[in-house]
């Protein structure tokens, strides 16, 4: 997740929370004022075909975006696949398996902060200054009612990195783990270690999946700090490890099973993750598609079925935020947060898609400003409704 802090230029709203965790009431709408703010606009015969545009062009930008970060890795990057550098570790910035090694666990400690700290610990901050509407604003997915499980699936981005290979179970389990792997790494010299860390990751994940749900309504909750406290664990272990790869695995004698894992990672981490985020963001257009041709409540559901099966590999990549995703500027395209919701709100009124893409030269606030009002949570905005799908009207 990209996080851009403009929370100040978004429309404010009134959310009524208690003492201890906020309403169960999602978003009440005060009656007195008869103005429709961004969030509370709905699909209507009126805007049915902006509405429908709007989302085939974000689901194609998504398609596209996703195509070719599995290019990137897969076909041709510069002369070569990123794949081929990353496991040939040759050249700057990349040039030993264990600076590779170090790349991985580096990577995989700065989203289990980001979880506890941003994705969770933000929210959690604001809402104890009192500062709700900034509180609520921070949550990631909070359209959907699909935080929690992100914020899981990011943990098992971890996981899967550490295992060497994706794994879709949610209990840890030894026979998931590859034995080209930095786990089995570890565990040669260090068992210990290597089952606090796999303790670590687990309980993060449970940690998460134990707040009531939906997170944005229980934001300040005991679970809530139980989750971020298992993040910054999960997080202290990881850059304990990444020390102490460097200390023990850096002689010559490792370099082959340093290259093991790495190769490893490469065609059985990341990419069958990109290659399901590629399918996964075709599949979304083709239901998107399928929706602008012919509206219906049926169709909203399949495209929003849709948006949670692309999404799930996208938030499994969090792991490896590095390389073409970061240097192409594919994570904010893709995935930034918290949206302009009036400037999405302009641009369905407007019908100017333009306003959703950039070019090469644009300014950094041209860019941003794009990438603001489109992505996952540009389509989830316009998919979801109060953690349902919305309805033809």
């Amino acid at each position: 997740m990209k996080r851009n802090y403009f929370l100040g230029a978004i429309v404010a709203f009134g959310l009524a929370c208690s003492m201890g965790s906020c309403s169960d009431d999602p978003d009440p709408v005060d009656n007195t004022d008869t103005t429709v703010e961004a969030k509370d606009i709905e699909y209507t015969s009126e805007n049915a075909a902006a509405w429908g545009n709007y989302m085939y062009n974000v689901a194609n930008l998504l398609k596209k975006d996703a195509a070719d970060l599995y290019g990137y890795w897969s076909e041709d990057y510069n002369g070569e696949s990123f794949a081929t550098t990353f496991k040939s570790h040759n050249k700057a910035p990349y040039t030993s398996a264990i600076s590779c090694v170090q790349e991985i666990i580096e990577k995989c400690a700065e989203i289990a902060n980001e979880v506890g700290v941003a994705k969770i610990g933000e929210p959690y901050d604001f809402y104890q200054a009192g500062k709700t509407e900034e509180a609520l604003y921070a949550v990631e997915s909070w359209y959907s009612w699909h935080s929690r499980d992100d914020y899981t699936n990011n943990i098992w981005s971890i996981r899967n990195c550490y295992f060497g290979k994706v794994d879709d179970n949610d209990k840890d389990d030894e026979g998931d783990i590859a034995e080209n792997s930095i786990s089995r790494l570890i565990a040669s010299v260090d068992p210990e270690m290597d089952a606090a860390m796999r303790k670590a990751i687990q309980d993060a994940a449970d940690a998460i999946q134990a707040i009531p749900q939906p997170f944005r309504n229980n934001i300040n909750s005991n679970e809530s700090k139980a989750a971020m406290e298992a993040c910054s664990v999960l997080e202290e272990a990881l850059t304990n490890m990444s020390a102490y790869v460097q200390s023990q695995f850096s002689s010559a004698e490792y370099d082959s099973r340093l290259d093991a894992i790495v190769a490893q990672y490469v065609d059985y981490v990341v990419l069958p993750t990109y290659k399901s985020l590629q399918e996964g963001n075709e599949s979304l257009f083709n239901a998107v598609s399928a929706f602008r041709s012919n509206p219906s409540d049926e169709a909203f559901q399949k495209a929003c079925d849709a948006w949670l099966v692309a999404r799930e590999p996208w938030e499994k990549s969090e792991g490896f935020l590095f390389g073409p995703v970061d240097s192409e500027g594919l994570d904010p395209n893709m995935d930034s947060w918290p949206l302009d919701q009036n400037a999405i709100v302009q641009i369905l009124e407007s019908g100017n898609f333009d306003n959703i893409e950039w070019g090469e030269g644009d300014s950094e606030e041209t860019v941003t400003a794009a990438q603001n009002v489109r992505g996952y949570h540009t389509l989830e905005f316009l998919l979801f409704k109060d953690g349902e799908p919305r309805k033809v009207k």
